[in-house]
């Protein structure tokens, strides 16, 4: 019980760093890739913590699967209200795709995405090596053999990926414009699902930072192997959704090329003579 205490410690310290920085971004909103960077911090650090409770907790500490399910559902509906729409790089790659966000704004955004990454992963290791806990203090006698999350060959981890993006970014599309109260925890369940249905896998990230964060560090595989499964799979299931959404991609080309574009209502006879 003191090592989920420590984790709900851990846990608010980064929802409360995320949180102060979208409060001080409000007042300047072109800097608004720090936004980008305060959310994959907070994803990226709350998942380790989440990550080194499935590994040590459900054995060392007895808890079970449904615990670990619950903790990351809580994880990611807290990132989801503090931050909304951000922390993937995948998601700033779609808006430019989009034509929602220029180049500049895309290349910061994303670099501001793996840097939060990769200081999330230095801050972790930090807490670890602090040893709080008996669940920390084991941790962080693993933390340099860490298990990869990619247990299957590359071929069935990169069809793992973009499947479960392409379903993913396809349902987050249609729930864009729906109210937050509806959206965020419907996409909270929905990465929960994936990830708990997919950990005999990839554990389905679908967020090419937090993957970097998360498994590009351990061995097993080297970063082009990676690459190859958590960016390019997950990319590709992100562009098939916003072809079969669209119908077309408004960065490469207008044209629509699955559905048509008639005109729904049409003008009476007699109105256009008037006219």
């Amino acid at each position: 019980m003191s090592g989920l205490n420590a984790s709900l410690g851990y846990f608010l310290g980064g929802a409360i760093f995320a949180t102060l920085v979208r409060l001080l971004l409000r007042k300047w909103p072109r800097f608004s890739f720090i936004l980008e960077f305060a959310s994959s911090f907070m994803l990226v650090a709350c998942w380790l913590e989440v990550q080194t409770i499935i590994e040590v907790g459900e054995w060392a500490g007895g808890l079970g699967p449904d615990v670990t399910v619950t903790i990351l559902f809580l994880v990611l509906l807290t990132h989801g209200v503090i931050c909304g729409a951000t922390g993937n790089p995948n998601l700033v790659i779609l808006r430019f795709l989009q034509m929602e966000a220029n180049t500049l704004s895309a290349l910061l955004s994303v670099a501001a995405l793996f840097l939060g990454a990769h200081v999330a992963l230095l801050a972790a290791g930090y807490y670890w090596s602090l040893e709080l806990t008996d669940m920390h203090m084991i941790k962080n006698l693993m933390a340099r053999e860490c298990s990869t999350s990619l247990l299957v060959s590359l071929l069935q981890g990169f069809f793992t990926e973009c499947v479960c993006a392409l379903i993913f970014h396809l349902i987050q599309l249609n729930l864009q414009r729906r109210h937050a109260l509806i959206r965020v925890p419907l996409i909270a369940v929905l990465l929960t699902f994936f990830s708990h249905t997919a950990r005999g896998y990839t554990s389905a990230y679908i967020n090419p930072s937090l993957a970097y964060g998360l498994t590009f560090f351990c061995s097993g595989f080297t970063w082009a192997e990676y690459a190859l499964v958590y960016w390019l799979g997950s990319f590709t299931g992100m562009t098939l959704a916003l072809f079969l959404y669209m119908g077309h991609i408004p960065r490469i080309f207008s044209k629509n090329l699955l559905y048509s574009q008639k005109t729904r209502f049409r003008v009476p006879k007699g109105e256009k003579k008037k006219m």
